[in-house]
């Protein structure tokens, strides 16, 4: 008899999270991106969702063991995630020239 366990969190940007906790899914794992309650995978382009993930083990240990694993996994693909997102700045991303004054040193080498 398996052990089963369902882990449904929602997200502002579902689809990167999903994508952040795959490299760390084992075989007995499955995560997916609901959006409105269809499963889209995790190639949706709407960002709002509800990442799933199903968990299948053995034996009680395993599975608690795993979910410990991956509520550790999901804390970092959550900050993954919110770090990830563009900021907008009021900044130009152009300055221009440092300097608008040209240098008095000298720059050639007298020996």
């Amino acid at each position: 008899m398996s052990r089963r366990a369902t882990i449904r969190t929602d997200h502002d940007d579902a689809t990167l999270v999903a994508r952040a906790l795959d490299p760390d899914n084992t075989d007995e794992m499955t995560t997916t991106v609901e959006r409105d309650g269809v499963v889209d995978g995790t190639d949706g382009d709407d960002r709002t969702g509800t990442v799933v993930t199903r968990i299948d083990r053995e034996t009680t240990s395993g599975l608690q063991s795993t979910v410990d694993d991956y509520v550790v996994n999901l804390a970092v693909a959550i900050d993954i995630a919110s770090q990830a997102r563009p900021v907008q700045d009021d900044r130009p991303t152009d300055t221009g020239p440092v300097s608008d004054h040209d240098t008095d040193s000298d720059t050639t080498h007298n020996e």
